[in-house]
């Protein structure tokens, strides 16, 4: 049953029981301390009767009527609340005067005080040996106690209801800020991302409120993020089919259609009626040549879709074609490369993210960056990451071109590399000063 009270009846019915333990422990406190004041005051009172009936003994004999003296004295000490004292045994005496009115119930009186305390003290009244009997009647001693007991219960259930309304007042406003959090949190499941809880309550709650504003913000930016990447990534496909299409059709299609014609001479010079070999080796050199542009096209679509060599060779070679590649066709921009081991040969997918982050670097270079030398570096590199410590490969492109304008955004290419990168769990980042631009790529080694 407590596991399913909420945390604020927790809270208010340990409060309650806590209140009523101390009320009951200061309650039962004056109960017990309660039968040995009264036996106390019995003492007392009796101890001061006795001395004061031995004060006035000579007093009374030296009375020219001692009992009647003594019988004075008696009624006089009967108007005592306290005590009450009588002679012994004497006839035609009256009884001692009634009880006051107890204010105190009987069971309590029968807890604290059940029995009359009465002490015999013998005297001499002219020579005769009498006994006065002392009686204490600590009823008003004892209402005066149940007086406290009922003022403390009264007061300290009041004390103890205005405390428990003010704590519930204040743990209901402490706590208030949950029920906009378990709503907030519902929205959030729902795809409202851009709920929000308004911080309050205790510093805890408040700072939990501000998390978990974060929390939907950053939840919000990565599904939006997610959503652009997949527009993106169609976006993408689409354009690299439209360029693949267009290449098929301006190359392909001009090479067919050469060949088709040669082809078509070739069938038509038997016809003629005479061999002539001339025309059949020139329109044969046509189709070879042909032939050849078609497969150095191939080659190049091969080329963007999957780097020969890669898989065969490994990426130290691929990367080295690359690099020769560029330097064929542009000798007059000097490229540094230092490549170290990355420790990644067993993984394809980070080998090919090193080589596609190296390509679409250098590409841009020598289309846009007007640079004189390229330093290209790939180095493996460890990092700690949420307590774990994983091995990445650093590859880094710095070009002392004339680096990107302030509100420059980035081409397709460098988006869905670095989209390519986050969804392996890497990064990529590009700087551009006055002097160039610096492409850092941290590709993970575990890539899947």
């Amino acid at each position: 049953m407590w596991q399913n009270w909420s945390l604020r009846t927790r809270i208010n019915v340990l409060l309650a029981l806590v209140l009523t333990l101390g009320l009951a422990i200061n309650i039962g406190r004056l109960v017990l301390e309660a039968a040995p004041r009264v036996l106390a005051e019995d003492q007392s009172v009796i101890r001061l009767t006795r001395a004061f009936v031995e004060t006035i003994m000579d007093e009374v004999n030296e009375a020219p009527d001692p009992g009647a003296r003594l019988d004075r004295i008696v009624g006089d000490l009967g108007q005592l609340r306290h005590v009450s004292v009588r002679r012994q045994a004497m006839p035609g005496q009256s009884p001692p005067p009634g009880e006051p009115a107890r204010a105190a119930p009987s069971w309590f009186i029968a807890l604290v005080h059940p029995d009359k305390t009465s002490v015999s003290m013998p005297v001499l009244v002219a020579g005769r040996a009498e006994t006065l009997v002392i009686t204490s009647h600590p009823d008003d001693e004892i209402a005066e106690i149940w007086d406290g007991i009922t003022t403390q219960l009264v007061v300290g259930s009041a004390i103890a209801v205005a405390i428990f309304g003010i704590t519930m007042l204040v743990v209901g406003r402490a706590l208030a800020p949950l029920a906009d959090l378990s709503e907030a949190m519902s929205r959030i499941e729902a795809g409202a991302y851009d709920a929000r809880v308004q911080p309050g309550g205790a510093p805890e709650l408040a700072a939990l409120c501000a998390k978990l504003n974060h929390l939907a913000g950053a939840l919000g930016e990565a599904v939006e993020e997610k959503r652009r990447l997949a527009e993106r990534t169609v976006s993408l496909q689409d354009l690299e089919r439209k360029e693949i299409a267009r290449e098929l059709h301006d190359e392909f299609g001009p090479h067919l259609f050469a060949l088709r014609a040669h082809a078509s001479a070739l069938m038509r010079l038997p016809e003629s009626g005479t061999l002539d070999v001339a025309a059949m080796r020139r329109h044969g050199q046509a189709i070879l040549d042909q032939v050849n542009a078609v497969q150095q096209f191939n080659r190049r679509i091969l080329e963007r879709l999957r780097p020969v060599g890669l898989a065969e060779l490994g990426l130290r070679e691929a990367l080295g074609a690359l690099v020769r590649l560029w330097r064929e066709s542009r000798p007059e921009v000097a490229i540094e490369t230092r490549f170290t081991d990355p420790g990644i040969r067993s993984n394809e997918t980070a080998e090919l993210t090193v080589y596609r982050v190296v390509q679409e670097a250098l590409t841009n270079v020598f289309r846009h960056a007007e640079a004189s030398s390229v330093d290209v570096t790939i180095e493996p590199q460890q990092q700690v990451a949420a307590g774990q410590r994983r091995t990445y490969t650093r590859v880094c492109v710095r070009d002392d071109g004339r680096g990107l304008a302030p509100e420059h955004k980035l081409g397709f290419g460098l988006t869905g590399m670095r989209e390519r990168l986050l969804a392996l769990g890497g990064t990529l980042t590009v700087a551009s000063t006055g002097t160039g631009v610096t492409i850092e790529a941290m590709v993970p080694a575990d890539a899947a």
